[in-house]
């Protein structure tokens, strides 16, 4: 059964002992994978090896998160041993830089891009990152427009904001291919609002967590597994964000692009659908989002 993990970061220096392999296990299995850059550096490599390997292709973009010059942890769901600790030095995007990349022909969208009001440093003015935050997202949308190519779009705690900017352009006649919104988090009434604009929405291994007892609803889901319940199969897509984001049962350790398996079975058990038709429904909305063939 064929599948395409639509967000990893399969390039990054997780990888870096082992990364032929991880990609030769994923794709044996059947998985494609799109690895997606977070900066300049990130995205050459991200084309650089997608060159290499029928069946991987990239995005290029700029991480709201190196904006600003800050130190975090890369993902608090991985065993202590296994976290870094990631060192941001206040990028700026530079369209220009990114205009070649986005023209390569493994490349499939703009991004990893957007909003993000979690990672702001309390040591800066909040105000003034987010608007340095909403100017990269005009200058991406602007690129993602000049090329033609969709977005992928990162939103954390910023889903209005995020929203606003997306009417704007399309209002403004841009962003003809529209996007996907990664690692959806958000509300029902938030993943609506993106679908009525046109984008899909994407869910990662987060759906295949146990919900908190004060979490669950009716039925024993999570809010965002209701979320899942509700939204149409045509608009969904799958994801791992490998290394990040493990599913069930490796939750804890790296990711890795096959594991998007959990991901699809899950959806199929909460839908109550069959893994197949979730496989092959997903499978032709990022075939038509991202202009591939699986």
């Amino acid at each position: 059964m064929s599948m395409i993990d639509t967000h990893c970061h399969v390039h990054f220096r997780a990888y870096r002992e082992d990364m032929d392999k991880v990609i030769c296990r994923s794709l044996e299995k059947g998985v494609k994978m799109i690895t997606v850059g977070t900066q300049l550096d990130t995205s050459q490599r991200g084309l650089e090896v997608a060159e290499h390997y029928d069946g991987v292709w990239a995005t290029v973009g700029m991480h709201p998160s190196h904006l600003c010059a800050q130190n975090f942890v890369d993902d608090e769901e991985l065993d202590p041993s296994a976290q870094q600790m990631i060192h941001t030095g206040g990028h700026t995007f530079d369209p220009a830089d990114f205009l070649p990349l986005a023209r390569h022909p493994k490349c499939v969208a703009i991004g990893e891009c957007g909003l993000d009001y979690v990672h702001i440093p309390e040591n800066l003015n909040r105000e003034e990152v987010i608007a340095k935050q909403k100017q990269t997202v005009r200058q991406h949308f602007d690129l993602a427009s000049e090329v033609g190519l969709p977005l992928a779009i990162h939103s954390r705690e910023a889903q209005k904001d995020q929203l606003a900017l997306i009417r704007e352009y399309i209002q403004a006649g841009k962003l003809a291919r529209r996007g996907v919104i990664h690692c959806f988090t958000g509300t029902l009434e938030e993943a609506q609002e993106y679908l009525e604009t046109g984008f899909l929405i994407s869910f990662t291994g987060i759906i295949t967590f146990s919900p908190r007892k004060k979490d669950l609803l009716v039925g024993g889901l999570s809010p965002l597994q209701e979320v899942v319940r509700q939204l149409p199969l045509e608009s969904i897509m799958i994801e791992t964000d490998a290394p990040y984001i493990s599913p069930e049962p490796y939750r804890g350790k790296r990711n890795e692009p096959w594991q998007v398996e959990f991901v699809a079975r899950k959806i199929a058990e909460i839908k109550k659908i069959s893994f197949e038709e979730v496989c092959e429904v997903t499978t032709k909305n990022a075939e038509k989002l991202f202009g591939i063939h699986v």
